[in-house]
């Protein structure tokens, strides 16, 4: 049996089933994350929770994870079927040791993976290229043979998502919530169960659209980063004259707000909400941003007496940005949002709550605190796929070298009213490209330079 060492990726393992992945090969990596594991925690037999998403070959390979752990001696944790924000809860929230999700994130219906972390007090440790994946990669190339002393057990878990919310309404000191008018859409895929448990307890006229788990994605693609997958949730909005929608991914930690006006909210937006709202109640404490968009952000924590924090893309590499210095909240500009009280993880709950919060608070509309809050302009992400993308980097930074340099990610260069970044993912054969300034004007103007330099030298 051969395992492609390409399905390794930055943040975790993605692959096609059945070619790349298939029920053989994700016990042999199972058996390389367990004997990972177990050289970082000091227990002959930890507990480790176990979940999978709605993909249509998830419940196929969690029987098979589930059976190669309790062979090797593992506790098992069993969640059932989760979102990965609430995976997170089930792992810090219990204190359990470690933990294993099925999963693709918002890959086409063709794919299957996993997330895996390392619980600790601190915060969770997502396992990525920084913190052992490489290790593991290496594990699931040999023969692995594990011979427990004790059978390992399976404990069923329940009462998860009910707990998340309870925490999330005691951390936010259970906030009165006008009634408004939601529109919701996960696209058949996990976000729609916490958006129910939450709607449960939180009074709202929910409009629920392709709330049904359906791993074929009988609608459109589960992934708000692509806009497209956006526009019927933005015509039921206007159509219902509703006051906001959600839109997440196909695990359900991405998360993407349409104001009411059918407009797309930038992510860095609700950063700046969540931001100004936290440092209320903790003052002085650390924002974390990644490299893309800061300077909106970057303002409002500074207006509120807080310090922040940029890191690069990803979201283990913020997870563990969190876990060093300690900080309170992060937002990711591909909506990613990621609290101290999950264990550094993202958690959806709060930031849906917290807007809700605001919204009642101070009797405006999501676009007018959008507005309030506005301190700069985005181009939004423009990708090249390209096969020269180390030559691209040069040229940009002999052509901008009389900006302020930093490499935290790709090439960012920054100027008093604008700055940009341009980087290549970590996932595609792509250079991305992000512009941003305190006026529209510059953005349009510098978006379109760096635009056609780009695409002069590009090789494709």
């Amino acid at each position: 049996m051969t395992i492609d060492p390409k399905i390794f990726k930055s943040y975790d393992i993605r692959a096609i089933y059945p070619t790349e992945i298939d029920e053989e090969k994700t016990a042999q990596i199972i058996k390389a994350i367990y004997k990972f594991f177990l050289g970082k925690i000091n227990k002959d037999q930890p507990d480790i929770v176990l979940a999978y998403d709605m993909r249509l070959s998830g419940p196929s390979l969690f029987a098979v994870a589930k059976k190669t752990l309790v062979e090797m001696g593992a506790n098992v944790i069993d969640c059932g079927q989760l979102s990965t924000p609430s995976f997170y809860f089930a792992v810090f929230h219990y204190g359990y040791d470690c933990g294993i999700q099925i999963t693709a994130s918002h890959n086409p219906k063709e794919y299957n993976g996993m997330k895996f972390v390392l619980g600790s007090p601190k915060g969770l440790i997502k396992i990525g290229k920084p913190t052992g994946m490489d290790e593991v990669k290496q594990l699931a190339m040999t023969d692995i043979t594990i011979n427990p002393t004790t059978p390992g057990t399976i404990t069923e878990k329940s009462g998860i998502l009910e707990d998340e919310v309870k925490v999330t309404l005691d951390l936010l000191k259970n906030p009165i919530i006008k009634k408004f008018k939601i529109v919701a859409d996960p696209g058949n895929a996990m976000g729609a169960q916490y958006i129910d448990a939450l709607f449960d307890k939180v009074p709202a006229d929910l409009i629920r659209m392709n709330f049904e788990l359906d791993g074929n994605f009988p609608v459109h693609e589960p992934n708000p980063l692509n806009f497209e997958t956006l526009k019927d949730l933005q015509a039921k909005v206007l159509s219902e004259h509703a006051d906001l929608g959600l839109a997440t991914d196909g695990d359900g930690d991405r998360l993407y707000f349409i104001d009411e006006k059918g407009k797309v909210v930038p992510a860095t937006s609700i950063t700046s909400i969540i931001a100004r709202e936290l440092l209320k109640e903790y003052p002085g404490d650390t924002i974390y941003f990644d490299i893309r968009d800061i300077l909106g952000p970057q303002k409002i924590v500074e207006e509120c007496g807080g310090k922040s924090e940029i890191v690069r893309v990803g979201h283990a590499y913020i997870t563990e940005a969190m876990n060093k210095s300690g900080g309170i909240f992060a937002g990711e500009s591909s909506g990613h949002m990621f609290f101290r009280t999950n264990g550094n993880a993202e958690s959806n709950l709060p930031v849906i709550l917290i807007v809700l919060k605001v919204m009642s608070d101070e009797n405006k509309t999501l676009s007018e605190l959008v507005e309030i809050l506005r301190r700069s302009y985005e181009s939004g992400e423009l990708n090249f796929k390209v096969t020269n993308a180390s030559e691209i980097l040069l040229a940009l930074r002999q052509r901008y070298k009389d900006g302020e340099f930093s490499e935290i990610d790709g090439v960012s260069v920054s100027y008093p009213n604008w700055r940009f970044n341009v980087r290549t993912s970590n996932t595609e054969p792509l250079l991305r490209l992000n512009v941003e300034a305190y006026e529209k004007a510059v953005v349009d103007e510098k978006f379109s330079e760096l635009k056609n330099f780009i695409g002069s030298i590009a090789k494709t």
